[in-house]
């Protein structure tokens, strides 16, 4: 009999901050698992490394080039507008609680989310598998779900007149908004460091109540306790999740008799690094343009849009294709200047950087990483596009042509495979990142030791903080536990591969790939 599925899903976990936790004799719980599992210490997040784009990525098995979602903050083409998932209360209240609230809860699934790849929880519900999950970002399924309106989130959205009903898994828990059944837990998505005790509650109830055959498992406490302390910290976060997990496993008789009917994945979406500066991206560029602000009573004078995304920020230009190039060139080499900047990412066509004026899979033949001292890489997919240059294959497998400096990524060729240094799977995650739909025409990715401040003038400084290409931002664990079948030998794991793992324990396989490319492209 094949055992039911739980996806743990820690979020901001650092593989070392586990392991010495663990060590400490403070988290029991990780401490069996680890003992049981298969562990790999560094699988590759996406890019942005933000929750948005990483839960979509963990959910659909997809880059951001074909799940679509691109960031904290964006800006979209065809509405005119910022998007907001939340980045802080402050941006929160800067766009307006309605706006925010209906963008993370509602259009980020039904809107945003590419409904051309299947979730998780969609595959299950096709092939018959119960599918369940405690609150997390990205819950998209075949089953209605009718509005709650429980505790102070409750209100807000009565007050807001936000009454939406919501596609999800068979047994959805969303806190004060959303919830499939009676649950004795008290809804507390509003509050932070109190998340983690309702998903323990609701997911107990699931598993005494065998309610499911997979269940996310979401405990997101870890990733506000070290934006707050910093992730050298969060020992006492992970403790906590630790007494979390062990809560989830107690119905079942403890974790030795939980795992003789449930195999585990356990993951996190990102890690974090220490922040200590701050810096307003928009306010710099609006020392030489007009960034469009939220609110702009004149959005039409603006000539640039500004998505801070944590550590990593999108730049959107805002005039037609001649007038854009200028742009985009003179914003690079304004920005290639400040300390703050890491690397520089674009997109070309014959040349020139490509400018986009709609929401639309982007014409570029090939991508652009530039890097300290304006050293600049070059590179495409080996098949198709751009066939100028060398060959060389990365540690995932994939082929690229590249062209340029290496010393841009501080990466190294050894005959014809490229290892991308302190950027780990750098090639893929930023053309994944620039071929979003919805994606700036230019991605800036923050130097370790700074964050950008949000529209709501914040930052997590001093504290932890993530969204950058670097690996500090890069690199999380992945653990199974008695998974049907064992894990296939690859060189570097990424957390698009976990939707396969989750899909082929029960018997499934991935959509089709081509199928999924074919997709890209909005109407």
């Amino acid at each position: 009999m094949r055992r039911k599925l739980v996806l743990i899903l820690v979020d901001s976990l650092r593989t070392d901050m586990l392991q010495r936790t663990v060590a400490s004799g403070t988290a029991p719980t990780l401490a069996r698992l680890l003992d049981r599992g298969e562990l790999v210490a560094d699988c590759v997040s996406s890019f942005p490394s933000v929750t948005p784009v990483c839960t979509a990525e963990i959910v659909t098995g997809a880059r951001p080039d074909t799940h679509r979602i691109p960031g904290m903050n964006w800006y979209h083409r065809a509405e005119r507008r910022y998007v907001e998932y939340g980045s802080s209360w402050e941006a929160t209240r800067t766009f307006g609680l309605f706006s925010a609230l209906y963008d993370t809860v509602y259009n980020m699934n039904m809107a945003h989310l590419s409904p051309e790849v299947r979730t998780l929880y969609e595959h299950f519900g096709d092939a018959g598998i119960r599918s369940a999950c405690t609150p997390f970002l990205m819950y998209r399924g075949r089953t209605r779900h009718e509005l709650g309106l429980e505790g102070l989130l409750g209100a807000v959205a009565q007050a807001a007149r936000f009454h939406h009903a919501v596609w999800g898994p068979d047994e959805l828990f969303y806190g004060e908004l959303y919830a499939s059944r009676k649950v004795p837990c008290k809804p507390t998505l509003a509050r932070p460091d109190v998340r983690d005790d309702y998903s323990a509650c609701a997911g107990a109830e699931l598993v005494g109540r065998d309610l499911y055959d997979f269940l996310l498992f979401s405990l997101p406490d870890n990733d506000h306790y070290s934006h707050r302390h910093g992730p050298e910290e969060s020992e006492i976060s992970i403790t906590h999740a630790d007494g979390c997990i062990a809560e989830l496993m107690a119905p079942a008789g403890g974790v030795d008799d939980f795992l003789e009917e449930n195999a585990v994945i356990l993951m996190a979406d990102h890690s974090q690094s220490e922040v200590d500066h701050e810096v307003d991206l928009a306010a710099h560029l609006e020392e030489h343009w007009h960034v469009l602000r939220p609110n702009e009573d004149s959005p039409e004078d603006s000539e640039l849009a500004v998505g801070p995304s944590s550590r990593a920020a999108g730049v959107w230009i805002l005039r037609d294709a001649a007038r854009g190039r200028k742009l985009h060139e003179a914003g690079r080499a304004m920005l290639a200047e400040h300390p703050a900047v890491d690397l520089l990412c674009w997109l070309e066509r014959d040349g020139d950087p490509v400018v986009r004026t709609r929401v639309a899979v982007p014409q570029g033949d090939r991508a652009v990483i530039e890097g300290e001292g304006g050293a600049a890489l070059r590179f495409a997919p080996a098949v198709g596009g751009h066939r100028a240059g060398h060959l060389v294959t990365d540690r995932r497998g994939r082929g690229w042509r590249v062209e340029g400096e290496l010393e841009a990524l501080g990466a190294v060729r050894s005959g014809t495979e490229l290892g991308t240094g302190r950027y780990p799977d750098a090639l893929a995650r930023v053309w994944a990142a620039l071929h979003s739909p919805y994606a700036s025409d230019l991605i800036v990715s923050a130097t370790p030791g700074y964050e950008f401040v949000d529209w709501g003038g914040t930052s997590h400084v001093p504290g932890g903080s993530h969204g950058s290409l670097h690996e500090c931002d890069s690199l999380a664990p992945l653990l199974t536990v008695g998974l049907d079948r064992e894990l296939p030998a690859r060189e570097q794991w990424a957390i698009s591969d976990v939707a396969a793992l989750a899909l082929a324990h029960f018997g499934l396989a991935p959509d089709d790939a081509a199928a999924t490319a074919r997709a890209r492209a909005v109407p």
